[in-house]
């Protein structure tokens, strides 16, 4: 089915995600800000990236790095002023560049004014903002670890909190938070902006007296009443969701539901991995057949998918699926071609364009993150793993994996800062950086910049149909994009070397992560090409 128009424009989006505090320190205080992504608006623009996507820069006591927040419609201290988020929106916009912003609806930080005033009682204006008992009403758990009710001393009840204790619940079936947050939205769209990421969306509507956390009785109301306005229709939206049905994809992205533009839908990410915190040998075959299986689902029905493999909250995958040492190259091309060739809105986190892989360090004071740390203590108090069991868990999933500074030079403080930085150094940054990826014969960056050229010069891969070539046993993923009697053929093999035979002829191809000259042949591990089919 084809997309509406305003999707099709969505598709030629190519959105770059920054995590602010880490990309770009331009006063030496060791913490990225808002004049640092300015002065790498250039390096974003020259790769193809024409939409940013920026991690929540709201005023916030970083409980949650940011994702706590004290003031939706003030800037955080150590990113800059509202000065500065002026200049970037106009900056942007010069280079015709879109920003997203990350909305935080679900919770805020238990220092926001609307929470300071809650705690206080009954008979204030801000009581219901969140979710108050005399005793807990159920056994709810924190994804952070322990109960997700805290008693407040204060008001002298219980208060929700999905996440950090910081971190209350704001309670939707309340009209007032309803308008308060659209009251946060209509400030950033008269900013400027061109859209939001809305974390944890399914979780704004919750019944809590039969024990549904998600995807709650009015979740589509809320949503509708957020971005199904005559203001908010334009905007680009995406939320972060654990949606695994397609008929509720449908609810949330439908072009007629006034709700949200796409949805990150997270089943493709489950390849190399038990759990969060425990590998599992896969095969890429994982990873492709689910990306069929939505690629399939979405274009029957019309709907605007996100391509993406990281983001702030997902180690490296090419670290899990792959190999990120003697094929560090090869599999982060391999797995670009893969998935930025389908249909829908390419996705691509700050560092991944230069292939890098995860970190590993030796010791828990190098880790920063609130959910890690606390599922390494419930490792070994709970779960009786050693502190070298527990700490390789940690290595392997820790959000920081992805949080450390951009590793812009190989020099001691990686061309991020001239002091500490906020977070230490990534592990292999002086062997995995800007760079040194610039200066090799075969880099990551450049092969990016090709993809995302092909991409915005050819309709048959925004616009185009999706079929499927390859088998189900094969260990490799071909499949065509064909549009107004243009077919591309793109072919992505995986960890052996071995021979690929296609059943249609093609020209030289345009794509190759190791500069093949014909699409049919042997093809080494990880190897890839993007070719037109002969008519």
């Amino acid at each position: 089915m084809q997309l509406c128009k305003k999707y099709r424009d969505f598709t030629r989006m190519n959105i770059y995600q920054i995590y602010p505090r880490s990309f770009m320190d331009s006063n030496g205080d060791g913490i990225g800000d808002l004049q640092g992504i300015i002065s790498k608006l250039d390096y974003l623009q020259e790769l193809g990236i024409n939409a940013i996507w920026m991690c929540p820069c709201f005023k916030s006591p970083n409980a949650d790095n940011g994702y706590d927040v004290a003031d939706y419609c003030d800037i955080m201290d150590e990113f800059g002023t509202m000065a500065d988020m002026d200049e970037l929106i106009a900056e942007m916009h010069s280079r015709g560049m879109k920003l997203i912003l990350d909305l935080v609806p679900n919770h805020t930080s238990n220092e926001h004014k609307w929470f300071r005033e809650s705690r206080k009682g009954k008979d204030n204006p801000y009581s219901d903002f969140y979710y108050w008992y005399d005793e807990k009403p159920n056994d709810w758990k924190a994804s952070f670890g322990g109960s997700a009710w805290e008693y407040d001393e204060l008001r002298g009840q219980y208060y929700l909190h999905m996440f950090a204790v910081g971190q209350p619940d704001l309670n939707w079936d309340n009209p007032e938070v309803v308008k308060a947050m659209q009251g946060v939205i209509d400030f950033w769209v008269e900013k400027g902006i061109d859209g939001f990421r809305i974390d944890v969306i399914d979780l704004i509507s919750k019944d809590i007296a039969n024990g549904v956390k998600g995807l709650g009785p009015r979740l589509h109301e809320y949503i509708h009443d957020m971005f199904g306005r005559d203001n908010t229709a334009h905007l680009f939206t995406v939320g972060e969701s654990v949606v695994k049905d397609i008929e509720e994809m449908k609810r949330h992205c439908g072009e007629d539901r006034g709700e949200v533009s796409t949805l990150f839908q997270f089943d493709h990410l489950e390849c190399g991995r038990a759990d969060k915190f425990t590998p599992k040998k896969d095969s890429l075959r994982t990873f492709r057949d689910t990306l069929v299986y939505w690629q399939q689902q979405t274009d029957e029905n019309g709907l605007l998918y996100s391509l993406f493999t990281d983001n702030h909250d997902q180690p490296a995958f090419i670290s899990r699926a792959g190999n990120d040492r003697e094929l560090r190259y090869e599999t982060a091309t391999d797995i670009a071609a893969m998935i930025y060739l389908l249909k829908g809105v390419p996705f691509i986190y700050q560092g991944q364009e230069i292939g890098m892989p995860a970190a590993h360090y030796d010791n828990i004071d190098c880790f920063d993150d609130v959910e890690c740390l606390g599922a390494y203590r419930e490792m070994i108090t709970e779960k009786g793993l050693s502190e070298a069991e527990a700490l390789e868990k940690v290595n392997f999933g820790s959000r920081d994996n992805a949080r450390h500074p951009m590793a812009w030079d190989g020099s001691a403080k990686c061309g991020f800062t001239t002091s500490e930085p906020w977070l230490i150094e990534h592990s292999r940054a002086a062997e995995v950086n800007v760079a040194s990826d610039l200066a090799a014969e075969r880099s990551v960056y450049r092969f990016y910049q090709q993809l995302l050229k092909l991409r915005g010069e050819n309709d048959a891969f925004t616009d185009g149909r999706f079929e499927l070539i390859s088998k189900p046993e094969d260990d490799h993923f071909i499949y065509t994009r064909t549009q107004d009697g243009e077919k591309w053929a793109v072919i992505c093999n995986f960890e052996k070397d071995q021979q690929i035979k296609l059943p249609f002829d093609c020209e030289e191809p345009a794509l190759a992560n190791l500069g093949r000259k014909t699409a049919d042949g042997a093809y080494a591990a990880y190897e890839c090409a993007a070719a037109k089919v002969l008519q």
